[in-house]
């Protein structure tokens, strides 16, 4: 066990014997990277820190439920991404195109830190955050959480065949906006 794990493991049995200053050391530990995860389901930072609010007021709750299987951070992480995956089915219902064209009629900005090599990560997560709910939600959590489609298809409410068919759709929309943000770059380039 690393120096880092064990520092986790001695906040998380203060967390397990409800002391306060364990609780808010754990959260102080882990609200920067689940917060990142937050934000690949939101669609802005105040939504992305409601849900990383409401996913530690859970994991609190339900401390007792971690078994010491796998790691405690990755525990912690699912349950982030349950809580935007249900606070996303409770604030919309399933639709395939939410309004798409008005988002893709609005400038897609270019970001300094985009050059001839690609985009940066953060660009591409900014790009990600302009997909419909429900093809970045299926798109995040098949590319960056790792759930298989029939997972996706159990947590989305929507079959397998249509979880692939939404990764699918989602994947061409982000391939053109990264193409029309290409164009714009090299517009602006030749002046």
């Amino acid at each position: 066990m690393t120096t880092a794990d064990e520092r986790l493991h001695t906040i998380w049995n203060g967390c397990l014997s409800n002391d306060r200053k364990s609780q808010e050391q754990l959260y102080r530990l882990l609200a920067p990277r689940m917060l990142a995860v937050c934000m690949r389901y939101a669609t802005d930072k105040d939504e992305a820190q409601d849900i990383l609010q409401e996913g530690f007021i859970k994991m609190f709750r339900n401390m007792k439920n971690y078994r010491g299987e796998g790691s405690l951070e990755g525990w912690i992480r699912r349950i982030m991404v349950h809580c935007a995956i249900s606070r996303y089915r409770k604030l919309k219902p399933m639709v395939l195109v939410d309004d798409f064209a008005a988002e893709e009629a609005s400038a897609v900005p270019i970001s300094s830190s985009y050059n001839d090599n690609g985009l940066e990560a953060k660009d591409l997560m900014k790009l990600v955050q302009k997909l419909p709910k429900t093809y970045r939600s299926v798109f995040n959590m098949y590319a960056i959480e790792g759930y298989s489609h029939q997972e996706i298809g159990s947590s989305l409410g929507m079959s397998e065949l249509l979880s692939r068919t939404t990764l699918h759709r989602a994947r061409t929309l982000l391939k053109d906006m990264v193409a029309k943000l290409t164009m714009r770059e090299e517009h602006c380039l030749a002046g």
